[in-house]
């Protein structure tokens, strides 16, 4: 019973999406500031999240129905499971296990492997296109962002979740440190892609591709998936709070902040330039911080 609790209220699902909306507001309402914009009102993510779920649900006739509607319900349940686990971790260090780390880092990989598999399912070439786009970012950013993850786990010799808080509150946050710079400049890009945003937001661009990834989804799978964009809005900066700040609110909110000035400060960019921006400078540096690392700085 209170398993069920901790993935349904606290700190599961309904605390994440919650939280994940007032997110999703400032988001908005600092966009909207920044192009001399009045911005939503407090609850339009709410708003806008009940009006998805009562437009008709459509399933393309070419579609792998299967598939097409798993793919929103696998990434939601990822994402909820890594924020129990993050959590309870800030909440309790001592109380999970050893590796719980890694979990994470894998929870975090299922929505832009589901993404994949729900476009790639629905039958349309435009969605086709902007998996194929997905997939190709996908493989460019993740390896950076783990080397950047790497950092801590070599400067605090421990993938437990609680132990990183614990010896960050003990002996300083790593971001105090001249790798663990380095790694947060380059988890900070990554994680932009991670979740979907300007300069690297090519695989939903309306302008481009009408939707990408999304364009044959409607009605509650929509929802879903839009849901659970919101949710990481929230988790990542959590993620990122533990591994360099050792869990503290504040560096939640300076993350938020960070997040929201690349998105209103750069164009988007080409698929080819993502991709050599991460395998070539993001991967450099990436490497060049583990090294220092390994090395004490």
């Amino acid at each position: 019973m209170r398993t069920l609790f901790e993935f349904i209220i606290f700190p599961g699902f309904l605390f994440t999406a919650i939280a994940g909306m007032v997110f999703s507001w400032i988001d908005r309402k600092v966009t909207a500031r920044v192009q001399w914009r009045q911005g939503p009102p407090f609850f339009q993510p709410v708003y806008d999240f009940i009006k998805l779920l009562g437009k008709e649900t459509i399933v393309p006739s070419s579609a792998n129905s299967v598939i097409f509607l798993l793919s929103p319900l696998l990434a939601i349940a990822s994402t909820t499971l890594a924020s129990v686990i993050l959590w309870k971790a800030i909440i309790n260090p001592q109380s999970l296990f050893v590796g719980d780390l890694l979990v994470v880092i894998y929870l975090l990989a299922v929505t832009p492997l589901a993404v994949i598999l729900g476009a790639s399912a629905s039958g349309n070439p435009i969605a086709s296109l902007a998996a194929s786009r997905e997939m190709k970012l996908y493989s460019a950013y993740e390896l950076p962002f783990i080397f950047s993850i790497l950092v801590s786990v070599i400067k605090l010799n421990t993938i437990k979740l609680g132990e990183i808080i614990l010896s960050q509150q003990s002996s300083g946050i790593i971001f105090n440190s001249f790798s663990g710079v380095i790694a947060f400049v380059v988890f900070l890009l990554t994680i932009q892609a991670k979740l979907g945003l300007v300069p690297f937001d090519m695989a939903e661009a309306e302008t481009e591709i009408a939707g990408g990834v999304f364009i044959e989804y409607s009605g509650v799978p929509l929802a879903i998936h839009k849901l659970n964009r919101i949710m990481l809005l929230f988790i990542i900066p959590v993620f990122a709070s533990v591994l360099f700040f050792g869990g503290k609110f504040w560096s939640i909110i300076v993350v938020l902040v960070l997040i929201i000035l690349i998105r209103n400060t750069n164009p988007r960019v080409r698929i080819d330039q993502a991709i050599k921006f991460f395998w070539r400078t993001c991967l450099i540096f990436s490497i060049f911080a583990v090294v220092l690392a390994t090395i004490g700085y």
